[in-house]
């Protein structure tokens, strides 16, 4: 499993790359002047970390491309929850698992609902839960933009210069190490 695998969140990496964690950017030119730029992060990557980075790749881009500043035309945020249910992976019976048939249980009794049997991979949540339970969440976050050179128009909060973006965000940006 790819998440196991994981101790870092997603750093500032292309999408599909041979680093650390899972997730990246990617953009696309769709038009003269006008992409797509998107960011995955795994998930230990927060929502904050992927826009961040968003925006950090598309001033990225505008600069790499000639232009001074764009402005954000569309831009979407995917939130996946998953939940993983695995066996507990450290339960392991004594007698081991030739004997998968021969398992310890017993049976107790609880007021209102009567004989309950308990054993170790059926377990009754009062006793032990041999279920290792947890809530994975992702983001994907996604913006369609459009590219200008010179001065940026003002009075709108979706349009940047892609300098400034650099200058802010860069500082905070992680990314992967080598070796």
């Amino acid at each position: 499993m790819a998440v196991v695998g994981c101790a870092h969140p997603t750093p500032y990496q292309p999408l599909g790359s041979r680093s650390e964690g899972s997730g990246g950017y990617s953009d696309e030119r769709v038009a003269q002047g006008h992409y797509r730029v998107a960011f995955r992060g795994n998930s230990l990557t927060s929502r904050e970390t992927v826009e961040a980075y968003l925006l950090y790749r598309a001033a990225e881009l505008m600069v790499s491309e000639g232009y001074d500043w764009f402005v954000v035309i569309d831009r979407e945020v995917e939130h996946t929850v998953t939940r993983e249910v695995r066996r507990d992976p450290l339960y392991r019976p004594w007698f081991g698992p030739a004997y998968s048939t021969w398992q310890p249980y017993w049976r107790y009794y609880l007021r209102g609902q009567g004989w309950v049997v308990w054993d170790p991979y059926h377990a009754d949540p009062f006793w032990a839960d041999r279920v290792d339970e947890r809530r994975v969440e992702q983001f994907e976050s996604s913006a369609e933009i459009r590219a200008g050179r010179g001065v940026a128009p003002a009075g709108n909060g979706q349009v940047f210069v892609a300098r400034d973006v650099l200058e802010e965000i860069g500082p905070r940006v992680v990314r992967p190490s080598h070796g």
